[in-house]
């Protein structure tokens, strides 16, 4: 018996699709170009000069992903948002260690490689670049048949920034009375989704359906663009305010503090002190989620913690001026108290989520 002749085509991958994305998404990549650019898209790696005039620099790197949101993005066609996530992700990581984002790659795989989705995805990565000062320096794209549902797609991504040795933001300066300064979020970033999916699946709830406590639709409140902070972080450095910083994702606030916190301190959070978004409170109450599963799960509406010295509320709030990311109200702060017995961080006030 004679079977038909194979080829990579009849299982399922496209070599000449593969091959066109290069020139396809060339003209997107070069409008993040940074001067220490070497060479262009195409090659088998990205050169990247280090910047000049670091005495001491270090390399500062991070990986990360966009989640499960992709599964929620993919229902409302909104591929830009999964593309800025998935940088916006890796930098706020890069920009918690004190470091400028230099340049960042990206790795995309679909079952069956769909071209106009993909540069979606990069034009929304290469915005995301621009707002940070980073160059989108390469990637790589794969097309695996029978591996990933149809329709669906799988992004990560790594940013590579650069900071002066001796001023790296390690949280070693950290000191009891510090404040904890906290920069708005734009809703749960990427952090939560399969408990998002779950409530959203479970109760019957459409992405489309309209919610007066939400000002609009539950996609446009889920499914904004992560925050990022670039901006606001550099102006806190450049004033020599930051001793550490948290960027808040899975494990919430009390989670993600922990990594920063030094041995013999914790963190003192007083709910009620910075707006919740509505999100959160209609999250809680359609899916009866307790307060602390909550707050163990989700950013809360502070997508980035700095830690400040005691007295500077002021200069902080000044020095962040005009950048993007609107702080919570600098007047009424958080601190580092004197550790507990068995505790890191705690959460005091009443209330709730919201």
């Amino acid at each position: 018996m004679t079977h038909p002749e194979m080829n990579y085509r009849k299982a399922g991958v496209d070599l000449e699709g593969a091959e066109s994305v290069p020139g396809r998404l060339a003209p997107i990549v070069r409008t993040t170009y940074r001067p220490e650019v070497l060479g262009g898209l195409g090659g088998f790696a990205g050169s990247f000069r280090v910047p000049a005039g670091y005495r001491n620099p270090v390399l500062v790197a991070s990986t990360d992903g966009v989640g499960t949101k992709l599964a929620l993005l993919a229902q409302v066609d909104r591929p830009e948002v999964a593309g800025h996530d998935l940088v916006a992700m890796s930098v706020n990581d890069v920009l918690a260690m004190g470091a400028d984002p230099l340049f960042f790659l990206d790795y995309y795989a679909s079952s069956k490689l769909e071209m106009g989705l993909l540069e979606r995805v990069v034009r929304g990565a290469a915005e995301a670049c621009r707002q940070a000062g980073c160059t989108l320096l390469g990637g790589e794209t794969a097309e695996m048949p029978g591996f990933y549902l149809e329709g669906l797609y799988e992004l990560v991504g790594m940013a590579v920034g650069v900071a002066e040795e001796d001023r790296l933001i390690d949280g070693f300066d950290i000191r009891p009375g510090d404040l904890l300064v906290g920069l708005a979020s734009s809703g749960p970033h990427c952090n939560g989704f399969s408990l998002i999916r779950r409530v959203l699946s479970d109760r019957g709830i459409s992405l489309q359906t309209r919610e007066e406590v939400l000002g609009g639709t539950v996609a446009d409140a889920l499914l904004a663009p992560t925050t990022l902070y670039v901006s606001s972080v550099q102006a806190l450095s450049r004033a020599g305010l930051a001793r550490g910083i948290a960027h808040i994702t899975g494990g919430g606030l009390l989670g993600n503090l922990k990594r920063i916190v030094p041995e013999g301190l914790q963190a003192v959070v007083r709910r009620g002190s910075w707006p919740v978004p509505s999100i959160f409170s209609f999250l809680q109450e359609v899916g009866e989620v307790p307060a602390r599963e909550m707050e163990s799960v989700f950013n809360m509406g502070v997508g980035l913690v700095v830690i400040i010295p005691a007295g500077q509320a002021k200069k902080a709030s000044e020095s962040s001026k005009g950048v993007e990311s609107p702080s919570i109200p600098w007047e009424r702060l958080w601190r580092l108290m004197p550790r507990l017995p068995g505790r890191l961080s705690q959460i005091r006030g009443g209330g709730g989520c919201a």
